[in-house]
């Protein structure tokens, strides 16, 4: 197994960096202007990563990767083990990963621990197999004759962000892969001899133009939450975009500062939402409901209710509440359920519209 420390994420495209201390900033999450359907379920699956991730459908320019990326950097830093290929917690070190306890976590010492920023990973169209889940380390095996582990993408991603731009165009194989270790949070890797499994918990965030295609229901499916952007056609909004980016661009520093007390009331609101997420009830009368709800709407299998259930949670959390409420369950119907409705060519009724008409009809 490799020991080295993996290089630093590099600076995402078209993110401007101070020219005298070389730090990058990313633009800020709280001045995106409208888009609250994908803002709300990317704040949900940070509150609760279980949701399953984000899959988001809409128009090019529409914010979908500058979200993904302000939303990382606006979170706090997190500890890991300095070392590690897989950033594990110093507090919580995963017991299926071995480079921890070399460095102390299985001797009864606390491993050293580093300060690292959210990893926000990309994932290229054109990457292999083996680039995503790793392989064997070709340039060690050549040098020292040993057999020997290279950490992939999903290695990188463990505890952050894993994104895919235009998702519906990746290979539907390697879609099932991401999605079953997402699912899992574990990766297992069987190669040339190697047999390794190490943590992969990230939320998995997938965007793309429907005018190039979905992805195959089976695999929409297994996406916890699905948001649809469109372009905005209010006028003043459009005129208030351009005005942001223009300051952005100009001095991306102060457009920070400008934007940083707002992006401190959100981020305490987050910290909160996530220590308030156990304590959260989620009542019968509600449970049943949100059942009675995926029955109405013929959802196959059982995801529906157990993502309703998580997203619903989470949004109580993040609002404050001790208890969910059928409001909260109205909030995210839509967007937990588009994607597993079953699909009639004949159907000339939107998805949202069969949802919202359920929603009045039993959600009372």
């Amino acid at each position: 197994m490799v020991t080295e420390t993996q290089p630093p994420p590099q600076p995402a495209k078209h993110v401007p960096t101070s020219p005298t201390s070389g730090i990058t900033f990313p633009f800020p999450f709280t001045a995106i202007v409208g888009q609250a359907e994908l803002k709300l379920a990317l704040l949900l699956c940070v509150v609760n990563p279980t949701i399953g991730g984000v899959m988001v459908m809409g128009h090019r320019g529409t914010a979908k990767s500058t979200a993904v990326r302000a939303l990382a950097d606006m979170l706090p830093p997190i500890k890991a083990v300095q070392g590690c290929p897989y950033s594990c917690a110093p507090d919580r070190t995963a017991g299926i990963c071995d480079q921890c306890p070399k460095n102390g976590g299985g001797s009864g010492k606390r491993p050293t621990a580093v300060t690292i920023p959210v990893p926000v990973v990309d994932l290229p169209l054109g990457a292999t197999e083996d680039r995503v889940c790793g392989t064997l380390d070709i340039e060690r095996a050549l040098s020292q004759g040993v057999q020997a582990f290279a950490p992939g993408l999903l290695a990188r991603a463990n505890r952050g962000f894993l994104y895919i731009d235009e998702v519906n165009l990746l290979e539907d194989h390697l879609v099932d892969v991401l999605l079953d270790v997402a699912a899992s949070g574990t990766n297992v890797v069987e190669r040339e001899g190697i047999s390794v499994r190490h943590p992969a918990r990230f939320v998995l965030v997938g965007s793309g133009n429907p005018e190039e295609g979905d992805l195959r229901p089976q695999l929409l499916d297994r996406f916890g939450l699905h948001a649809r952007i469109t372009t905005i056609t209010n006028v003043e909004e459009r005129v208030e975009i351009v005005k942001r980016r223009r300051a952005y661009d100009a001095d991306a520093e102060a457009f920070t500062a400008a934007w940083a007390k707002e992006t401190a009331k959100l981020q305490r609101k987050i910290k909160s939402a996530q220590k308030r997420l156990p304590e959260v009830v989620l009542p019968d009368p509600v449970l049943y409901k949100i059942a009675e709800l995926c029955v109405r709407l013929e959802i196959d299998g059982h995801r529906g209710e157990l993502t309703l259930s998580r997203t619903a949670t989470a949004l109580a959390a993040l609002e404050g509440h001790d208890e969910v409420q059928l409001e909260d369950v109205r909030r995210i119907a839509i967007l937990a359920l588009r994607h597993r409705l079953r699909k009639d060519p004949l159907e000339t009724q939107d998805d949202a519209v069969r949802i919202e008409r359920a929603v009045e009809e039993i959600l009372v």
